[in-house]
């Protein structure tokens, strides 16, 4: 039997990467079709994490997290207006789909291991590839996405086994308190 918080994952990916597929699918490649998919996935498999390790906390981090990369991501977008290679619009810097998909990749990171991410950094890095190959970005527009993406994740959560732990030392000619933070 499939629990309430599966199906709630598994409703969440699919619509996400149904929902994603952009209007204008019929004229990209597939490369950056796999792209567009992708930058919506790896942050809805990120918050869908939070939901399978029933992480109300992390869940809590992932909205900050996201909502923060999204505000920088667009007021850059719309302060700095640089034209994309393509000459489609002013839009270029940086690279949103860059962003959300490294903001989904090092929130996993940061909240429950390097070695769960590993995959979406892999597909975060596709995702920036995609939008230079698209010719909606150069290089710089898709670094400073990925930056913005990591920056917000890693600034705004906390590694799921972080711990403060306090523990006393009661001896007969020594008393004392240790203090250490386990993560």
């Amino acid at each position: 039997m499939i629990s309430k918080k599966h199906t709630a994952t598994f409703i969440l990916l699919s619509s996400s990467i149904i929902a994603t597929t952009p209007a204008h699918a019929g004229n990209s490649s597939d490369i950056a079709k796999a792209g567009d998919i992708l930058s919506f996935a790896i942050p809805a498999i990120a918050y869908g994490s939070t939901y399978h390790m029933d992480d109300k906390e992390g869940r809590q981090q992932f909205y900050q997290s996201f909502a923060a990369n999204l505000a920088v991501t667009h007021a850059l977008k719309s302060t700095i207006d640089k034209e994309r290679p393509d000459n489609s619009d002013n839009d270029s810097f940086p690279s949103g789909h860059t962003s959300m998909a490294f903001q989904g990749a090092s929130f996993i990171h940061k909240r429950y291991g390097l070695e769960y991410s590993i995959p979406a950094y892999v597909g975060a890095t596709f995702v920036g590839y995609s939008r230079v190959q698209a010719d909606k970005h150069d290089v710089a527009d898709v670094l400073a996405g990925a930056a913005l993406g990591v920056a917000s994740s890693m600034y705004l959560t906390k590694s799921y086994n972080d711990q403060l732990v306090i523990t006393t030392n009661l001896e007969p000619d020594y008393y004392g308190l240790s203090v250490h933070y386990q993560f």
